[in-house]
This record gives C-alpha cells, structure tokens and sequence, in this order.
C-alpha cells in the first residue's frame, strides 16, 4: 500500500492548477511542432519539384534534409516523452537497451580522435570561407558557415557522449 500512496503523492506532485503536468504539456507541444514539421516539409518537396534550376534545387534539398533531421529529432523526443509518462519504452525513444561494454569502450577510445577531427575540420573549413567567400555571390560562405555550424554541433555531440560514457 505504501508504493500506491508514493505513486500517488508524485503523481499530484506533477499536476498543476488546470491538471496537466509540464512534461504533459511539453509532450503537446513537441507533438504541434512535429505536426508543423511534417506540413513544411510536404510544401519545401513540392516547391523543389517544380524548380528547374540546379542550385535552387540543391538548396532546397540541403533545407529538406534538414528538416527531415529536425523531425527525427522531434520524433525521437515526443517518443522518450511519452515513454517517460507510460513507463514504456515505443519504438524511436532515446530510451533502450544498453550498448555492450566491449563496444562503449571502442567508442570511447575513439571519441577524442573524431572529437579532433571535427575540429580540424572546422580549422579547414574556416581558411576555405576566407578563400572563397566572395564566389557564387556569397553562396560558398553561406555553405561553409553551415559546415562550421554542424561541426560544432557534432563537436558538442560527442564531448555529450564522451562524459557521459566516462559515467558508465
């Protein structure tokens, strides 16, 4: 009877004044946006369909593989969320299975390395925007502005999975 009564207690705990909780209320959110991610990427495909130009094309499908990422990534969420509130665990949640040890520790040896990699990347890609920033009228810096942007922010991924398989 005890575990009822703790479950219970977390559970009021969660509510607030108009009865849903913040991660409820998070969940509809992420759920409206992945809605609105699906709409934008229908319209950024059929607009791409109809350009005959290649590089406008290439542009557009460069924002489509974007945005593709982007709902996979909202996806991923609203399936933990709703994981976390089931206590379940749906198909496309960050929550599953443990990876084995043997192959946490490869990963782990090599973190560094592509952690340094990417950086030299960035390094690279940085000389490469000052050589050819005036090309295409400006459409190479735009480029390798975005390049250095994912770099950092695969830099940043793998410092997130570094500490975070230091822990284990």
């Amino acid at each position: 009877m005890d575990e009822l009564f703790d479950f219970n207690t977390m559970s009021d705990l969660m509510k607030t004044a108009e009865g849903v909780s913040p991660i409820e209320r998070l969940l509809d959110e992420f759920e409206v946006h992945e809605a609105k991610e699906e709409k934008s990427l229908e319209y950024y495909r059929k607009i791409m369909g109809e350009m005959p130009n290649a590089m406008n094309r290439f542009l557009l499908q460069m924002i489509v593989s974007d945005e593709e990422k982007h709902r996979a990534v909202i996806h991923a969420m609203v399936a933990t969320l709703k994981g976390s509130l089931t206590w379940t665990k749906p198909l496309g949640s960050l929550d599953s299975e443990r990876d084995s040890a043997a192959a946490l520790q490869r990963f782990l040896a090599v973190t560094d390395d592509f952690i340094k990699l990417e950086r030299e990347g960035i390094k690279e890609y940085k000389n490469l925007l000052k050589a050819s920033e005036d090309y295409y009228h400006g459409l190479f810096k735009i480029l390798l502005s975005a390049m250095i942007r994912d770099s950092e922010k695969h830099t940043e991924l793998l410092e997130f999975l570094r500490e975070r398989l230091k822990e284990l």
